[in-house]
């Protein structure tokens, strides 16, 4: 096969206008209007509303190229459409190549007797995505999220690109993946997968290879259909190299069917944090009479994955296992990085993927009502031991399952399966987002056919295509189950829980204790971003919460009310506007904080903690650990501690634990501390465990310390230490955990609410000698954050307590100038 991208020379115009504008392919209707100067920012204050009433448009792209001698001389030639965003009709040359209406799907045109040589006009036609889910829904109207516009489901369109609970209504089209002219003579691959069989002696692979034929168009399986394809001269040519030393390379050829390769010694590949993560590269070569007609290449890692489901006296656990090991799962749910798919890019991903790994994570969930992640994604998870849990593009809606529809749904399975069932990242396939505990609960009114159209979709047919495409990849029919037909999805003791008592629910984070999920695939706590990000979306008189603007910037209806209750539970008043987001981003730390360490404390009962959310898709108050401009908030440098693969944490008893209320009647409050050290490693560890009770000032009062070996992959409990004399209001605990000189993990803890707590002045002050930040505190300080003027900086530790002394931290990123440096004393 002869393959060429088509990306040049591309105008586009408003339909309904004459100007045409220089285009970005792959690029977006909204990128290219906002490159052209044609409209403002749609992030900008309410500029988003704007955008949205242009979408009501049609709009329409043309491409000019030459044809290519090597690919015009092809049997056979094609145009490939990687992604089109979504409702399109297609020409070239002026004849009509067809229509399309699914973003996430790949579609392919024949051409050979339509392309010429020079000046081929490519047209395309995009019609208005809002128009056409007003018409659908007026005819059916099907329920869905609230958050998103009416009739969001009856496209095969990204749903969050309609609007959700963080996200705007922002509804982009356009040519969002690559354009490529091929050309094939005789035979090409139509589907290579690679499966693996693990024995004592080494790693087996196996190829199923689906071969197209030109001639008369069928699809010939090299096992079943060999003796036809070596009557034709058909021979298959396969080699497997060790990335990591090359001259580690098995090739062999195969005339007639194919046969297992044995990979000996094998190198496995490892989640981040259990192991390396090596990887092989595969050719598999299509030969005819000895001369090379088409290639596949991937890389692959030598692993096995899945989850474990076993029955016990909790219940029935619910783990990834890999290698025959069950690991926690640690990590967050992945959306879409940006409304305008144009600015996304591979470096862009890299640079988000890679602070997850700095972070300790080793689970990435792609969230079902996003879109699928490009190849790139792909790889760099691979590379970085990110375990991917894929959910399917289904979120949040019902569907009714026409046999257009289902048509529709087969071939954007088929097509995202094929395209990543090869990566050693790819955890699980997930049915859907929210769907089985929503359609049981009837809460959009679903009707019983649309729940038996529910069980045949993500319980049959996806089941069946993938038995069919991916068969050694688990199944899971939604998020959250307990394992399908509606058999209580949110089961705590089953399966994977979405638990949101604390945050929607109003409860406070202690809340958090009395549950010992399984698998906690989403909980989650808002906050805003630094006040840098929310100058890129405000005027100055915006900056107040409950403006205009900031309110067009949380898409949660009630959520700045919702901050305001938990942050009049946790500190004083914060007196001005920047205080406030930074005591946001506290609450929010606090919360998931409070959170992950019980469900680690408790690991074997529960097996996976998956923060909701990584990131955002634009600037805005949410739930994400790092914001649209790639700015950490507090959360992400406590994911960095919590997730940590010796942890240590304390459970401790105070007023938060037992009556908040400071006029109730008076009651001896019990104090007390219970230290747990978490080893999420492959290797027994020996280390000390200590703990200080202390004054404000920083003075001890008492300590103790315990010198352990804590088992791999385990948590350790040490006894309760009762601390009954402590000064409800002026002690603390501060505990740590060291190996040798090294301390690897550390906290503290009060008995009483930080608002209550009789902070003296920690008179901080900051320095830095350029590689280094050093701060220094004369009394104990609480949530140390870090800033430069630009608030850039990347450090290894922020958000930090401090005992009086000096604490360094190492510059990962920016430059450490005109710093300024806070903590809870100044919320005030």
């Amino acid at each position: 096969m002869k393959k060429r991208v088509i990306d040049k020379a591309f105008v586009m115009r408003i339909a309904s206008e004459e100007t045409w504008y220089p285009a970005t392919v792959p690029g977006s209707v909204y990128g290219d209007l906002l490159d052209n100067g044609v409209i403002e920012d749609p992030y900008w204050r309410d500029n988003e509303l704007k955008a949205l009433e242009l979408m009501k448009e049609d709009f329409e792209y043309v491409g000019v190229f030459d044809g290519d001698d090597e690919i015009l001389k092809q049997e056979k030639v094609y145009l490939h459409f990687m992604g089109l965003d979504t409702l399109a009709d297609i020409y070239l040359n002026n004849t009509p190549l067809g229509s399309v209406n699914n973003m996430h799907r790949q579609w392919e045109f024949e051409v050979t007797d339509i392309i010429k040589q020079t000046e081929n006009e490519l047209r395309l036609v995009f019609h208005s995505p809002t128009r056409f889910i007003e018409k659908e829904y007026e005819k059916d109207k099907i329920g869905g999220s609230e958050d998103a516009m009416r009739g969001f489901s009856k496209l095969r369109k990204a749903h969050c690109m309609f609007g959700w609970d963080w996200g705007p209504r922002l509804p982009d089209a356009g040519i969002w993946r690559d354009i490529f002219l091929t050309g094939v003579t005789g035979a090409s691959f139509n589907s290579v997968s690679v499966s693996q069989r693990h024995e004592p002696e080494g790693v087996y692979l196996n190829f199923k290879v689906l071969v197209g034929r030109t001639g008369d168009n069928r699809l010939l399986d090299w096992e079943k259909d060999n003796e036809e394809l070596l009557r034709e001269g058909y021979t298959l040519s396969i080699t497997v190299t060790d990335l990591a030393d090359e001259s580690q390379k098995k090739v062999h050829t195969f005339g007639g069917k194919s046969e297992e390769i044995l990979i000996e010694n094998p190198r496995l590949w490892w989640p981040n944090g259990y192991g390396e993560q090596n990887l092989y590269s595969v050719l598999v070569r299509l030969l005819k009479n000895e001369e090379e007609v088409d290639t596949w290449e991937k890389r692959i890692g030598l692993r096995t994955l899945t989850m474990k489901r076993t029955k016990d006296e909790f219940g029935e656990s619910f783990a990834h296992e890999v290698n025959g090991v069950s690991f926690f799962a640690m990590g967050a749910d992945y959306i879409p990085e940006d409304c305008m798919l144009g600015r996304c890019s591979e470096m862009r991903t890299r640079q988000l993927l890679t602070q997850c790994r700095e972070a300790n994570f080793n689970v990435i969930r792609v969230w079902g009502g996003g879109h699928y992640p490009f190849d790139g994604f792909w790889d760099i998870c691979d590379e970085l031991g990110l375990v991917v849990w894929q959910d399917f593009m289904f979120a949040c809606a019902l569907y009714d399952l026409t046999e257009e529809f289902e048509e529709n749904v087969r071939k954007e399975l088929i097509d995202n399966i094929r395209r990543i069932r090869n990566h050693p990242s790819l955890g699980l396939w997930c049915g859907n987002n929210e769907m089985e505990m929503f359609t049981d609960t009837e809460i959009w009114g679903c009707t019983p056919r649309q729940k038996a159209d529910y069980i045949k979709l993500y319980e049959y047919i996806i089941p069946k295509i993938l038995k069919e495409e991916d068969p050694h990849t688990f199944y899971w029919p939604a998020s959250p189950s307990s394992g399908g037909s509606f058999d209580n999805p949110n089961d705590e003791n089953r399966g994977d829980v979405h638990y949101w008592d604390v945050w929607h629910g109003n409860k406070p984070i202690t809340e958090y204790r009395k549950f010992y999920f399984r698998y906690v695939s989403e909980f989650g706590f808002q906050s805003f971003p630094s006040i840098k990000t929310v100058e890129t979306f405000t005027e100055k008189e915006d900056r107040n919460i409950f403006s205009y603007v900031m309110e067009k910037h949380q898409r949660n209806s009630t959520a700045n009310g919702k901050i305001m209750n938990y942050m009049e539970q946790t500190f004083l008043y914060p007196s001005d506007f920047d205080t406030l987001l930074y005591a946001s981003q506290l609450l929010q730390a606090e919360a998931m904080r409070y959170g992950v360490e019980h469900f680690r404390r408790n690991r074997g009962r529960c097996m996976g903690a998956i923060v909701w959310q990584l990131n955002d898709c634009w600037p805005v108050a949410s739930w994400s650990s790092i914001d649209y401009y790639g700015r950490w908030k507090a959360l992400h440098y406590y994911e960095k501690r919590f997730f940590a693969p010796l942890m240590i944490s304390c459970e401790e008893e105070g007023i938060l634990t037992q009556d908040t209320n400071p006029n109730a009647q008076p009651y001896e409050v019990i104090k007390s501390i219970r230290l747990c050290v978490a080893n999420e490693t492959r290797r027994d560890e020996t280390v000390t465990a200590v703990w200080e009770l202390r004054k404000n000032t920083g003075e001890i009062v008492k300590s103790g310390l315990e010198e352990c070996v804590v088992p791999k992959l385990s948590s350790l409990w040490f006894e309760k230490v009762s601390l009954q004399d402590a000064s409800l209001y002026e002690d603390y605990v501060s505990y740590k955990l060291e190996q040798g000189e090294e301390t690897l993990s550390q906290g503290t803890v009060l008995f009483c609410p930080p608002k209550h707590y009789r902070f003296i002045d920690p008179q901080l002050t900051v320095r830095s000698d350029g590689e280094y930040v050093i701060v220094e505190a004369k009394a104990y300080a609480r949530s140390v954050e870090i800033r430069n003027k630009e608030d850039n900086l990347l450090l290894s530790d922020n958000f930090f307590d401090m005992n009086p002394g000096e604490r360094k931290v190492r510059v990962l990123k920016g430059l450490p100038e005109e710093l300024t440096v806070r903590s809870v004393y100044d919320i005030r």
